[in-house]
C-alpha cells in the first residue's frame, strides 16, 4: 500500500489539474461572452451568439449595428485579451523556472523595454503615417524587442556561460538602459498628445485589436506553448539545480537557450500587440501552483487558461469601470496583482 501511495498522489494531482482546466475553460467561454456583450452599448447574450452564428454560417447580418459591433470590434478584442493572458501565463511560468526565481516575470529579461522603445519611437515619429520605417506600431515594437533580445543574448553568452545570474543581470541592465532612452525620447520630442498616447500604451492597451492582428500572437502562443509543454520535464529539473538536472540527463545550457529564445520572442509579440501589462505573468504561476502543484506538465496548461481568464475579466473591468473613459489594462492588473502578491508573500513568510 505504501509503495502505491506516490502513484495515487500523482493520479489525484492529474485528476485535480484536469478538473481545474475544465472549469477554467468553461469560465473562459462565459467571460468571452460577457466581454462581447458589455460595453458602451450593451448587447444581450442571445444577440451576441446569434451574430456570431450568422457570421460563421455566412447568413445575412441583422439590421442595425449590433453585428458589426460584435464581430468587428468586441470579438477580436476579447480574443486578443485571451491570447495575451495565456501567453503571459506561459512565459511567466517558464521564466520563473528558467532563472529559478519565484519573483521573476516575463519582463525581467528586458524584452519589454526594447518593445516599448520601438513603440514609443513609432508614436513619436508618426505611427499614423505608417509608423517608423513603415512598420506601424506593433511592427516597430517587435523590432525593438528583437534589438533587446539580441543585446541580452550577446551579454548572457559572454564567457561561454548561460547561467540564471547572467541572464537576469543582462536583462535588467539592458532593460534599464533602453527604458532610459525611451524616457529621453518622450521628454525631448513628444508633444502632449503623443505623451498621453505613449503612457496609455506603456500601461497596457487592447484597444487596437482587429482580426488581422490576431494571427501572429495566436501562432506564437500555440507554438511556444507546445515547445514549453515538450520541455516540462526539463523545467521541473531546472528547479532542482543545474547539477541535479544534468544528472537526470538534461543539457542545461541548451535548455536554457531554448527557453530564453522562446520566451523572449513570445514576450516581444505580446508586448507588440498589447503594451506592457504587468503582474499577470508574475501572479498567475503562483496562484496555479497553489491549486495544481509545481509539476510543469500540469502547471503550464492551467497557467495558460487562468491567464486568459484573468486578462479577459480585467479587460471587461477596464472598459466598463468608468463611464467617460477607458482605463489602461495595466492599471487594473496592478490593482489586482499588487494585493495578491503581498498576500502570497505573507503566506510564504508564515510557512
Amino acid at each position: 500500500m505504501a509503495v502505491l501511495s506516490p502513484r495515487r498522489e500523482r493520479d489525484t494531482s492529474a485528476v485535480r489539474a484536469g478538473l481545474v482546466a475544465a472549469a477554467l475553460a468553461v469560465a473562459l467561454l462565459v467571460l468571452l461572452t460577457v466581454a462581447v456583450s458589455l460595453g458602451s452599448s450593451n448587447i444581450p447574450v442571445g444577440q451576441v451568439w446569434a451574430a456570431v452564428g450568422r457570421k460563421l454560417t455566412g447568413a445575412a447580418p441583422a439590421a442595425g449595428t449590433s453585428d458589426v459591433i460584435v464581430w468587428q470590434l468586441r470579438v477580436p478584442r476579447a480574443l486578443l485579451a485571451a491570447l495575451v493572458g495565456a501567453g503571459l501565463g506561459l512565459v511567466g511560468t517558464a521564466v520563473q523556472a528558467l532563472v529559478r526565481n519565484p519573483l521573476a516575470d516575463p519582463y525581467l529579461l528586458g524584452i519589454s523595454s526594447g518593445a516599448s522603445l520601438g513603440a514609443v519611437a513609432a508614436i513619436v515619429f508618426g505611427a499614423g503615417a505608417g509608423g517608423l520605417l513603415g512598420l506601424g506600431l506593433s511592427g516597430a515594437a517587435f523590432v525593438g524587442a528583437l534589438l533587446s533580445f539580441s543585446l541580452v543574448w550577446t551579454m548572457a553568452r559572454r564567457g561561454g556561460g548561460f547561467s540564471p545570474l547572467r541572464l537576469v543581470l543582462a536583462g535588467v541592465g539592458i532593460g534599464q538602459f533602453l527604458s532610459g532612452i525611451t524616457s529621453f525620447l518622450v521628454l525631448q520630442t513628444a508633444d502632449e498628445q503623443q505623451t498621453r498616447g505613449v503612457l496609455f500604451w506603456l500601461m497596457g492597451n487592447l484597444g487596437g485589436a482587429k482580426w488581422s492582428l490576431l494571427t501572429v500572437p495566436a501562432l506564437a502562443v500555440v507554438l511556444v506553448g507546445l515547445l514549453l509543454q515538450s520541455r516540462a520535464r526539463g523545467l521541473n529539473a531546472l528547479l532542482m539545480g543545474d547539477e541535479t538536472a544534468a544528472g537526470l540527463g538534461i543539457d542545461v545550457t541548451r535548455l536554457r537557450r531554448e527557453l530564453f529564445v522562446a520566451t523572449s520572442l513570445l514576450t516581444g509579440v505580446l508586448v507588440a500587440v498589447s503594451g506592457a501589462i504587468g503582474f499577470v505573468g508574475l501572479m498567475v504561476p503562483h496562484v496555479c501552483r497553489l491549486v495544481v502543484g509545481g509539476d510543469h506538465r500540469r502547471l503550464l496548461p492551467v497557467a495558460a487558461l487562468f491567464g486568459a481568464v484573468l486578462l479577459v475579466a480585467v479587460d471587461v473591468v477596464a472598459r466598463t469601470a468608468l463611464e467617460t473613459q477607458e482605463l489602461p489594462v495595466g492599471v487594473v492588473t496592478a490593482f489586482i496583482g499588487a494585493p495578491t502578491l503581498l498576500y502570497l508573500l505573507d503566506r510564504r513568510l508564515e510557512k
